[in-house]
């Protein structure tokens, strides 16, 4: 299981790239393999808010319907709009092309609240 040591983590499967004051989000690759084959990608608009782990976006696969908490709380700036044509980026490249939205952090306090690499490899079954 890949679990980049660069990242923070939620219990969700959600990822966090915190460069700054902003942070790339997407799912973790034991949750898009849970998920199975994703066919639509339900994104947030650009200027919504985030609010830490509460749902910001939809994820729909063959298998099931889920939603995608905010690691963080902020301002959506970018989302990935390769995903309306090709949601299946986010089980080929979870981690990089597969990224869903990009947020302006609203407290960087938060992280404190993810987990690290070691810690979410510590709840995966």
């Amino acid at each position: 299981m890949n679990i980049p040591k660069d990242l923070k983590y939620t219990k969700e499967h959600e990822w966090a790239r915190i460069e700054g004051d902003t942070a790339t989000i997407g799912i973790t690759e034991y949750a898009q393999g849970e998920l199975g084959d994703i066919v639509f990608v339900e994104l947030p608009a650009v200027g919504d808010s985030t609010k830490q782990f509460e749902a910001c976006a939809n994820i729909e696969a063959v298998k099931a319907v889920t939603d995608l908490y905010a690691p963080l709380s902020g301002e959506v700036i970018e989302v990935n709009e390769k995903l309306a044509d090709t949601p299946d980026i986010v089980n080929k490249d979870p981690y990089g092309d597969g990224w869903i939205l990009k947020i302006k952090l609203s407290d960087t306090s938060e992280a404190d609240n993810l987990l690290t690499p070691e810690d979410y490899e510590g709840i995966l079954p």
